[in-house]
C-alpha cells in the first residue's frame, strides 16, 4: 500500500511516496520558492501539479494522501479523513499556528483538488499530546481568558515522538504499554516529551513551538515578565516575535544557529559559543529529571532528530552527570557511526539510553494507512 505523504509549507511543497508495508521510499522531492521569481511554481495548486508530472505512471499506485498538518488545538486528537468540515475545524484553529496551518492548508486544497480519487488524511503534531493530563496542558492564568482564548500547552513533534517511541519498544524486546520513556527530539526545532505506557504525559512545547529546550534560533523556556520588560522599553510585538522566534536560541547566543558550526567555535575557544552549549544541555537536564519524577520511573531515555541523531559528543554532554539518576554512555557504542536504532548505555545500565532514527513521514503515511484501511 502506497501513501503519498506531502509536508506544506507557506513557499515549498515536500512530499514523499511511501510504501508502507515494505517501509521503503518510492519517490520523493521538494518544490521551492513557490510563488516567486524563479521558483519552482506560481502556487500550491500549479506545484501540485509539477508533482504529479514527476510522479507519472506511479500516481496510479496512490492509495491515500497524508498531509503534515502542525496544530490540531482542541478539536483534532487524532489522525482525521479530510472533508470540508475538517478542512473548516483546521482552518478555525489556524491562529494559535499561523505560520504553519494556513500553508498546511494549501497543500490540503491542492491535493484534494489534483488527486479526488483518493482518501486525504490530516496528520496532526499536537495529536500524540492530547493525552497529557489536566495538570500538564493547564497554565496558572485566568481559566475564562485561557478559555476564550485556546490558551493551553499543546504541544509538538508529536508524530516523531510517538514514532520513536514505538521503535524504541522494538529494540528493547518490551511492550510500549509497559515502558516509561523521556525522548528527546533534538534539532533545529526540539522538544522533549515523558512517555508513559505509549501515551505523551508531558513535554516541553507549550501553546505554541517556543517553549522548552534552546533550539536553532527560537529561545525555549522564557520569563514571560522579560516579554513585558522588552514590549514596554521599546519592541513592538512584532519585533518580538521575530526575536523569539528568528533570532534567539543559538543564533541569538554565538552569531550561528548550526549546532556544528557551534561546537566548533567552542572547540576553538569562543566563550560565547561555549556558553551557548552549557545553556542547551543544561536545559535538555532540566527536563530529564523533571520528566522523571513525572514518569515515576524510568526505563530508557531516546534521542532522535538531527542532532540526536548525528552528535555523540552532545548525547554525552546532554547526560552528563546524571550517573545518579542510572543515566550513562557507553564511549564506545556512543561513537559509532551506525544509521540503526541502537543502545548507547553499557550493559547492565539501570536506564538504556537509546539512540532511535525518527521518520516523520513512514509515521504520517502510516497513520494514513490505518485510518483508510
Amino acid at each position: 500500500m502506497r501513501v503519498f505523504v506531502v509536508n506544506s509549507g507557506s513557499s515549498s511543497i515536500k512530499y514523499q511516496l511511501v510504501d508502507v508495508v515494505s517501509e521503503q521510499v518510492a519517490l520523493s522531492g521538494l518544490l521551492e520558492r513557490l510563488g516567486q521569481s524563479g521558483g519552482d511554481a506560481a502556487d500550491h495548486e500549479s506545484g501540485m501539479r509539477v508533482v504529479l508530472d514527476r510522479l507519472g505512471p506511479e500516481a496510479a499506485s496512490i492509495a491515500a494522501v497524508g498531509h503534515r498538518v502542525v496544530h490540531g488545538g482542541d478539536v483534532f486528537t487524532a489522525p482525521v479523513v479530510i472533508d470540508d468540515e475538517v478542512v473548516a475545524g483546521i482552518r478555525a484553529v489556524s491562529s494559535l499556528a499561523p505560520l504553519h496551518n494556513p500553508a498546511n492548508l494549501a497543500g490540503i486544497d491542492a491535493a484534494r483538488l489534483a488527486l479526488p480519487g483518493v482518501r486525504h488524511v490530516a496528520v496532526f503534531d499536537t495529536a500524540f499530546h492530547q493525552s497529557m493530563p489536566a495538570a500538564a496542558a493547564t497554565y496558572a492564568i485566568d481559566r475564562t481568558v485561557a478559555a476564550e482564548h485556546g490558551v493551553r500547552r499543546y504541544g509538538f513533534h508529536g508524530t516523531s515522538h510517538q514514532f520513536v517511541a514505538g521503535r524504541a519498544a522494538a529494540l528493547l524486546g518490551r511492550h510500549l504499554d509497559d515502558l516509561k520513556l523521556i525522548v528527546l527530539h533534538l534539532g533545529n526545532g526540539s522538544s522533549a516529551t515523558a512517555v508513559d505506557g505509549g501515551r505523551s504525559i508531558d513535554t516541553s512545547m507549550g501553546l505554541t513551538p517556543l517553549a522548552g529546550l534552546v533550539m536553532g534560533t527560537r529561545s525555549g523556556d522564557l520569563d514571560p515578565g522579560a516579554l513585558l520588560h522588552l514590549l514596554r522599553t521599546g519592541l513592538s510585538i512584532d519585533e518580538l516575535d521575530a526575536l523569539l522566534n528568528s533570532r534567539s536560541g543559538l543564533l541569538g547566543l554565538t552569531g550561528s544557529a548550526d549546532m556544528r558550526d557551534v561546537m566548533a567555535a567552542a572547540d576553538a575557544g569562543d566563550a560565547d559559543a561555549a556558553l551557548a552549549l552549557d545553556v542547551w544541555a543544561h536545559r535538555i537536564r532540566h527536563y530529564v529529571g523533571a520528566y522523571l519524577a513525572q514518569l515515576g520511573g524510568l526505563d530508557a531515555v531516546v534521542f532522535t532528530a538531527g542532532i540526536g541523531e548525528n552528535a555523540p559528543a552532545l548525547r554525552a554532554r546532554a547526560l552528563d552527570g546524571l550517573g545518579h539518576l542510572g543515566l550513562a554512555i557507553d564511549a564506545d557504542r556512543n561513537g559509532s557511526p551506525s544509521r540503526e536504532a541502537r543502545v548507547i548505555s553499557p550493559d547492565g545500565a539501570p536506564v538504556a539510553v537509546l539512540v532511535v532514527p525518527t521518520n516523520e513521514e513512514l509515521a504520517i503515511a502510516q497513520a494514513a494507512a490505518a485510518l483508510v484501511g
